[in-house]
């Protein structure tokens, strides 16, 4: 029986992506492992390997099409001894709105970003998460009665394949509880006036319309959300770098035979790091009816791309050297902005850093990123003048920094105490080599 392919979920916050290139055409045989297409997800594009061998029957989406949403069949693959014609009728899937409206709309991508998948009826459930399995997979799995939420799958990102379940013995499935009567809907979230609206307002005025893609549909979605349910509360601080300048200047002249050239946000990764062990209750993120409490520092890093922003995450960040942190964090944005960074590698920490000291920005507030308890926001240095400890006038690089907290996680003495502990960090850069 023809086998069909699914769009897969290529990241934890896929719903639907681009099939960007197919790597095999009808008629091609394709084994196990196999690079089939490449697909753009939210994020980045990604390689999407064959779990299962036969023969490409019938490519349903071609390349270059957008919108595909998870678990459309992409294409049909053949086993032995069959052809094109035991495919039957399977068309491609109908066109989103978003990629048939004439414009975007500030309403409907932040509802559907927000919304929980619907898996289809193909990919079954457990605990609200997807299962992923291979449509033979879930075919025998159904032939034999099989609960595939009880098989561990050995394919590519735990996805059940046809190996995992022909072995597999018949137990009986937990039966569901049933839906609490009158529970309420979800309620949409708002997003601002609907597309007609504001065009109808700038009807008499020359614009250009612009779609949104996949990462600036996220972004908007996520942030709005962050900004709605996360309550945000900000401290302040104002942080002196001569002592740090000073000492950079020392240590890149030392590694320069070496090619090493550490920059201040590698200062700052590594003083937010140490901060976090200094501040253990500080390094938590929130979980819906708890929060989660690290032992390690995982310290994300937003990264500028065009059209959006990455925030690859440095794991185990106090642990690691100054130079082993600046190698790590410019091939990770070096790839960010290539757009070839695997979900791995963008997904976790408790704790993030958002640089625009670079842009000569004084100050600013930045968002939290959920899960995230905590943001820091980074200004410019800039000489000022300050009063000295002896009470004198004098002048010193001065960088202004804001922690953005979620107060549900983080309290306001606690958020101090871990704002302080980066300060001084900051301040007494030779400390942090200890």
């Amino acid at each position: 029986m023809p086998t069909e392919i699914l769009m897969p979920a290529l990241s934890p916050t896929m719903e639907e992506g681009t099939l960007a290139k197919w790597h095999v055409k009808e008629g091609d045989t394709v084994s196990s492992g196999d690079i089939m297409a490449e697909i753009e997800t939210d994020k980045a594009t990604m390689e999407f390997e064959a779990v299962d061998e036969g023969v490409m029957g019938k490519i349903i989406v071609p390349e270059g099409t957008e919108g595909v949403k998870v678990n459309d069949v992409i294409a049909v693959l053949l086993e032995d001894g069959e052809s094109a014609d035991d495919i039957g009728d399977v068309s491609a899937p109908a066109p989103t709105a978003a990629a048939t409206a004439p414009t975007p709309t500030a309403q409907a991508p932040a509802a559907a970003e927000a919304a929980p998948v619907t898996p289809a009826p193909s990919a079954p459930a457990k605990d609200g998460e997807r299962i992923f399995a291979t449509p033979l997979a879930r075919r025998i799995a159904a032939d034999k009665g099989l609960d595939l939420g009880a098989i561990a799958g050995s394919g590519p990102h735990g996805r059940i394949v046809k190996a995992d379940v022909e072995n597999a013995t018949a137990a009986p499935k937990p039966v569901a509880p049933a839906a609490k009567a009158g529970a309420p809907a979800s309620a949409a979230m708002a997003a601002g006036p609907a597309t007609d609206v504001v065009l109808k307002t700038y009807a008499d005025r020359p614009f250009e319309e612009v779609q949104l893609d996949g990462m600036r549909k996220t972004i908007a979605a996520r942030l709005t959300e962050a900004k709605q349910s996360v309550p945000h509360f900000y401290l302040r601080r104002d942080v002196q770098l001569d002592a740090l300048l000073k000492f950079r200047s020392q240590l890149n002249k030392q590694l320069e035979p070496r090619g090493v050239k550490l920059s201040v946000n590698d200062f700052i990764i590594k003083a937010c790091a140490l901060a976090l062990q200094q501040v253990p209750e500080a390094n938590a993120v929130w979980a819906g009816d708890r929060t989660l409490k690290f032992e390690k520092s995982d310290v994300a890093v937003a990264v500028a791309i065009e059209g959006g922003l990455f925030t690859p995450v440095l794991k185990d960040a106090e642990m690691k050297s100054l130079s082993a942190l600046s190698a790590e964090m410019k091939d990770l944005a070096t790839r960010a902005r290539d757009r070839k960074l695997a979900p791995h590698e963008y997904v976790g920490g408790s704790f993030a850093i958002s640089n625009l000291g670079m842009f000569g920005i004084d100050n600013f507030d930045a968002i939290i990123n959920p899960p995230h308890a905590a943001i820091l926001a980074v200004g410019a240095g800039a000489k000022k003048p300050i009063v000295g400890a002896d009470g004198e006038l004098t002048v010193a690089t001065v960088m202004s920094t804001t922690l953005s907290v979620d107060h549900r996680v983080i309290d306001g003495a606690l958020g101090a105490n871990l704002l302080n502990a980066i300060k001084d960090n900051l301040e007494n850069p030779m400390t942090m080599l200890v």
